[in-house]
């Protein structure tokens, strides 16, 4: 695959479009109820109830675009709907908690980002107990009976990470190198799709991995060591690319190596589109990130979620596909996802009005973005 290619479908309103779901719009003004921490119990005759419980707040994405997202969609789509909001701040057990509580004050549907794919199956299993469907958002629950997957093509994320890093190394005559692969969380599902989708291009590619980490809790901190101990195993003459799962772990690794004495530093992968991950894309730090469009994402799983909670289902035609979690095949909404590098930050997360332009060029990084003529 080109990895200049910016065929954005994400930016295509036609896959929210079609999620004509079915029943109809709430037509009470009563405002909403729902927060964090919201831990009333649902009266009689009370509205609709939708748990949304992410996994963590290390990666900036689910504060900062997947909550707010989701929950503006709920808000337009049923005015009285109640939210309950939970993150788990990485803890597995305090998911499963909060999973629980949610049940017991009154949650219609859970959508629920599983920190452990694995141990939330329980969870699952008492959901169904109780006809509260399940919402599998972003990362699959594993060997479960959850009614609908909402997330990106990930194996082919990896696949386009892997791709721009060899291509990259190969245009610059560095394709017998060694690198670096810093993959996911080991409790996270999508760490293995996407560590299988860059196996899958750089495997065979003439490419040498040198040291291989997988990363508790997606953290740049341990991904920084992890790049340390690399570094010293390998020497860093001997590292001509990194591939890092995701923007936090990318910025871990671009610490060590800069901490080494990197001079230039080698191209570094990414994903998430953080906007420290763009400006070091811009500045020539990070070479390429993953942009994922998380509103259609949080918009598609909201929509979902309001008709389930509702009494109703989105049409069975529209879903896009299935993913087999073990247990399954999940009627599954499948949503694309494209790679960024300097010479398409305008005409992607910029275009697209993920990050401003002023947002991305503040300070040190204004000389480089006229650079990449990113203003």
């Amino acid at each position: 695959m080109n990895r200049r290619s910016t065929v954005f479908q994400l930016r295509s309103s036609a896959v929210l479009a079609a999620l004509m779901l079915a029943g109809t719009g709430c037509k009470s003004d009563k405002k909403p109820e729902g927060t964090a921490g919201d831990t009333a119990a649902k009266p009689a005759g009370a509205a609709p109830t939708i748990a949304l419980l992410l996994p963590e707040s290390k990666t900036m994405r689910y504060e900062s675009f997947d909550r707010p997202y989701f929950e503006r969609k709920v808000k337009e789509l049923c005015a009285e709907c109640r939210i309950i909001y939970s993150n788990a701040d990485q803890d597995a057990a305090k998911q499963q908690n909060q999973a629980e509580a949610a049940l017991t004050n009154g949650a219609n549907v859970l959508v629920l980002d599983p920190v452990d794919s694995l141990s939330v199956g329980s969870v699952v299993a008492r959901a169904r107990q109780s006809k509260i469907p399940v919402i599998s958002y972003d990362r699959l629950i594993l060997n479960a009976d959850v009614d609908y997957y909402i997330s990106f093509d990930n194996e082919k994320i990896g696949q386009l990470q892997g791709q721009a890093l060899v291509d990259k190394l190969k245009a610059d005559g560095k394709d017998k190198g060694t690198i670096v692969v810093i993959n996911g969380s080991p409790t996270d599902n999508n760490a293995k799709l996407y560590k299988n989708g860059a196996h899958s291009v750089i495997d065979g590619s003439g490419l040498v991995i040198g040291a291989e980490y997988d990363t508790p809790d997606w953290s740049p901190d341990k991904a920084q060591q992890q790049m340390e101990q690399a570094i010293t195993k390998l020497g860093k003459d001997k590292i001509v690319g990194v591939y890092a799962a995701n923007d936090g772990m990318a910025g871990g690794a671009i610490a060590a190596m800069k901490a080494a004495g990197f001079n230039p530093l080698p191209p570094v992968t990414g994903q998430d589109s953080e906007l420290a991950a763009i400006q070091r894309v811009v500045a020539g730090e990070q070479y390429m990130t993953i942009y994922k469009a998380m509103k259609l994402e949080a918009e598609a799983a909201a929509e979902v979620a309001v008709a389930l909670a509702k009494g109703g289902q989105p049409a069975a035609d529209k879903v896009n596909g299935k993913v087999n979690n073990g247990q399954k095949d999940v009627p599954s909404i499948l949503l694309t996802a494209g790679t960024v590098t300097k010479d398409n930050v305008k005409s992607t997360v910029v275009a697209d009005g993920f990050w401003k332009a002023e947002q991305i060029c503040e300070g040190a990084y204004k000389d480089a973005c006229a650079a990449a003529q990113v203003q």
